[in-house]
């Protein structure tokens, strides 16, 4: 017989991210440059005390699922979105967390899935949330203004130290991430984009200036990383790790490397002798997306738009040229919110499929979206597009648990 949950209901809610720039950079350990958007995913959920997690969904793709806590927790088949949570579970009994106490409940949401918006990483985040809190392990606030996550009034975990655990829980999935997901699920705050640096993670917020807004276009192809994109995904974090090994000159990090090199060119001629062309492609992507989002966090701070666009669209171009993870879908996306106005435009997330994201200023947000429509969707849809197919995001806050 089920055990009878504890009547007590709570929610955790973890929203999606919009990478605004720094793409492919997170795994090779140099900075990103996201937003929490005002989409999330939630699991409304009781505590079991039988160690069980069982959970449903009203997405019909979505079949129930069940495991137990106090078992080794095994993967299930390759895409079956049970892994996420599974993932969390086991990665915090791997750092330690003790989970006695179990969760039974339903996940919702409105992050588009294999959208290139973190809707997996969300889940993951979630699942830890909701069983951390049936396990009375408390995760630390973070402050809006300073961005540094404060210490847990008891036992439990900073928002840092959990995101780095998400981080590599995840892998249990078989992706290569580097964290910026995790990290800008659980940093989001209002009105801000934060640059998250790597080893060790740091979460800074920076104000997005008043005005500044960001369209947000399916591309309607599916980028599902736990399934077809993720050896595509792989095969290029693994070609970061040879390209630096090859053509860095014993620097040890990408970081590092660019530390040591104020010559950009000069560093890339060098590369260019060391590398095999593909190698060099990737490598040029990794350094110079790196130097890119250093000046669009100068941009933003000084309320650059023209000058933050152009570096979106430099990011797109060498993520299409170089990194090889755009789609013809992707770049009339991109070409269409450039031509109806939009300050600048790139894809977002790991590629392959997903989405695009505009910047738009107030009095270009409905022509950019307008021209989407007719130009893209319509010709594809035979109507107009869905809300979870174009939408303007806001910034906003990051990931917490509700109710009780």
């Amino acid at each position: 017989m089920t055990p009878r949950p504890t009547e007590d209901r709570w929610r955790a809610i973890a929203p999606g991210r919009v990478n605004l720039i720094g793409e492919h950079t997170d795994y090779n350990g140099l900075p990103v440059l996201p937003i929490a958007i005002d989409r999330d995913v939630r699991i409304e959920f009781t505590v079991v005390d039988d160690g069980a997690v069982r959970l449903d969904s009203p997405v019909p793709r979505f079949a129930p699922l069940e495991f137990q806590l106090k078992r080794p927790i095994e993967a299930a088949d390759q895409g079956d979105w049970s892994n996420y949570v599974r993932a969390a579970a086991r990665g915090l009994s791997e750092h330690g967390v003790e989970l006695r106490r179990g969760i039974e409940g339903t996940v919702t949401g409105d992050v588009p899935i294999a959208s290139g918006l973190s809707s997996s990483s969300a889940l993951v985040v979630a699942s830890a949330l909701a069983l951390l809190k049936a396990n009375g392990v408390a995760v630390a606030g973070v402050s809006e203004l300073e961005g540094h996550p404060a210490a847990p009034a008891g036992p439990g975990l900073s928002r840092l130290e959990l995101a780095a655990v998400m981080a590599r829980a995840e892998r249990f999935v078989g992706l290569q991430g580097g964290g910026m997901d995790q990290a800008a699920c659980l940093h989001g705050v209002a009105g801000h984009a934060l640059r998250i640096d790597f080893d060790p993670l740091g979460v800074t917020p920076v104000a997005v200036p008043e005005g500044w807004r960001w369209v947000v276009a399916s591309s309607l192809v599916r980028a599902e990383k736990a399934a077809g994109a993720r050896d595509a995904y792989n095969v290029r974090a693994r070609q970061c790790r040879e390209a630096l090994a090859l053509g860095a000159g014993g620097a040890p990090t990408y970081r590092d490397l660019i530390a040591a090199n104020d010559d950009l060119d000069g560093l890339l001629q060098h590369a260019r002798r060391a590398l095999t062309p593909v190698l060099f492609r990737r490598f040029r992507h990794v350094v110079t997306e790196g130097h890119r989002v250093a000046l669009a966090e100068d941009a933003i701070r000084d309320g650059d738009m023209e000058r933050f666009g152009d570096l979106m669209v430099g990011s797109h171009s060498s993520l299409r040229d170089d990194y090889e993870v755009s789609t013809a879908e992707l770049d009339e996306i991109v070409a269409i919110a450039l031509e109806a106005g939009a300050a600048g435009a790139r894809l977002t997330g790991a590629g392959f499929g997903g989405c695009a994201v505009a910047l738009c200023g107030r009095s270009t947000v409905a022509p950019v979206m307008e021209a989407l429509a007719a130009r893209f969707y319509a010709p594809r849809l035979g109507g107009p597009p869905t809300r979870d197919m174009m939408f303007a995001a806001q910034p906003s806050g990051g990931a917490r648990v509700e109710g009780g």
